[in-house]
């Protein structure tokens, strides 16, 4: 009786110190604020908990969302056992211990257990798999909680056997609902506009909002508790910002295509996220270098010359400086027309190369340098086109289409009339039509000579 005496209030003690988001964590479905999608009446989870059915589950959203409380709630409102593994300290022999006491739970009093997996992204392959028997079977129903596209991390048998649930960021709204509460459980006043702020500026993580107003109030002390903006923004200095590897692959993706579509403002923006939230400046260069060719290209060929000395200027000076430079190619990208057809036209030979076009070097075009190679016929005939007035010649330049190959299409680039491409345009429209017929030609006569 002592022993149970002590042991509860030490428990009391340790709810008492817990963390503030620990404290305020729901015991109910009701208590839960945001994932309205989840939790809202008659949508589908919260049918599945409140009747004891929960299948296997895989909870996945950025960090603060709700994925382990929601777990929590499943344990509260469960007939069944209820484990907990964390993927950070388990390893397989603990999941084994699991799965096998669950297995005679199961056998002895016809009681079922459900195993939550928190971080389970950081199972390896070989402790997933050690899952999937009993998921399977339905030893344990499994509850799996990931910051990471589960796509990519978790094994494609376990993701099948499961059922995604994806967790957003909250509202504005809902994330301030929950400061009031932090307020109340800290005995603390607080003004609007430092709520207001904080419920902001938190990016929708409801623990790093009541973590930052936990730190907020201990700074209130001196001002009488009561928490004001200076104290939020002292609180939210030590807070970092939320980049997963998700919002790393998504932040690139929106910097690219605000690029692409022609936003300087945007891409800017884009820009300044990857660099607060401590990306590789050289990864971003990368990237600039690479947009410059594909989706600029020939429209301003100057693109390509501003993102190489934007990844060359990083070198030479590094960051903060270097923030300039790739700010400096960012607007220029954006700003320049744009053309996709450079690289339509790499895509387009390499897919006819892939299909097994005849990629035989004409005779007049091979290398005829080399003594003998006129017995060849190697270089025979070839034209030497600054010869001519015009600085071209009516020459074949692509291979001759054999009997029974793949054709080859030939007309890999198009310019588009974007920018510098319309003048790219007209210079090929005086030159192809001849080369393209003489080579038409080229490819009519040459059955007769079979």
């Amino acid at each position: 009786m002592k022993n149970d005496l002590f042991t509860a209030a030490a428990s009391e003690r340790l709810r008492a110190q817990a963390p503030l988001a620990a404290r305020l964590r729901p015991r109910s479905l009701d208590e839960i604020v945001g994932q309205r999608h989840l939790v809202a009446k008659n949508s589908p989870l919260r049918l599945l908990i409140e009747g004891d059915r929960m299948s296997s589950v895989i909870f996945w959203g950025p960090p603060g969302t709700g994925k382990t409380t929601l777990a929590e709630v499943v344990a509260l409102s469960t007939n069944r056992h209820f484990e907990r593994l964390s993927a950070v300290s388990a390893g397989v022999k603990d999941v084994r211990e699991v799965i096998e006491h669950a297995s005679d739970r199961l056998g002895q009093f016809g009681t079922r257990t459900i195993v939550f997996i928190d971080e389970i992204h950081r199972f390896s392959t070989s402790q997933q798999d050690a899952l999937l028997p009993s998921v399977e079977s339905g030893v344990i129903t499994l509850i799996g909680a990931t910051t990471e596209n589960p796509y990519f991390e978790i094994n494609s048998p376990l993701r099948s056997r499961s059922t995604l649930f994806r967790l957003e960021p909250l509202l504005v709204n809902d994330v301030k609902e929950l400061l009031k509460r932090g307020v109340v459980a800290e005995s603390v006043t607080a003004d609007e506009e430092a709520l207001d702020a904080l419920s902001q500026r938190c990016g929708g993580d409801a623990r790093q909002a009541l973590t930052a107003l936990e730190v907020a109030c201990v700074l209130s002390h001196e001002n009488g508790r009561r928490v004001t903006l200076q104290h939020v923004d002292a609180a939210l200095g030590v807070s970092a910002l939320r980049y997963g590897r998700d919002d790393h692959y998504d932040v690139v993706s929106a910097f690219i295509k605000s690029i692409r579509g022609s936003n300087p403002q945007a891409g800017l923006f884009w820009l300044a996220r990857m660099l607060e939230s401590g990306d590789d400046a050289r990864f971003i260069a990368r990237r600039l270098i690479i947009l410059a060719s594909e989706d600029v290209g020939m429209a301003d060929p100057n693109a390509l010359v501003v993102a190489v000395a934007a990844a060359s200027a990083l070198e030479h000076v590094g960051l903060p400086e270097a923030q300039l430079n790739l700010a400096q190619a960012v607007v220029y990208l954006a700003t320049a027309p744009k053309s996709n057809r450079v690289a339509i036209g790499i895509w387009s030979a390499r897919e006819d190369i892939k299909r097994g076009v005849t990629s035989e070097v004409p005779a007049h075009l091979r290398d005829g340098h080399y003594e003998g190679a006129r017995e060849f016929g190697h270089g025979v005939g070839y034209i030497y086109p600054h010869d001519d007035p015009r600085g071209w010649v009516e020459q074949q330049y692509l291979p001759e289409a054999l009997p029974g190959s793949p054709e080859i299409s030939g007309a890999y680039y198009q310019p588009s009339s974007h920018g510098t491409e319309q003048e790219i345009a007209s210079r090929m429209q005086s030159v192809l039509p001849n080369l393209q017929s003489q080579e038409h030609s080229a490819n009519e006569a040459k059955p007769q000579h079979d």
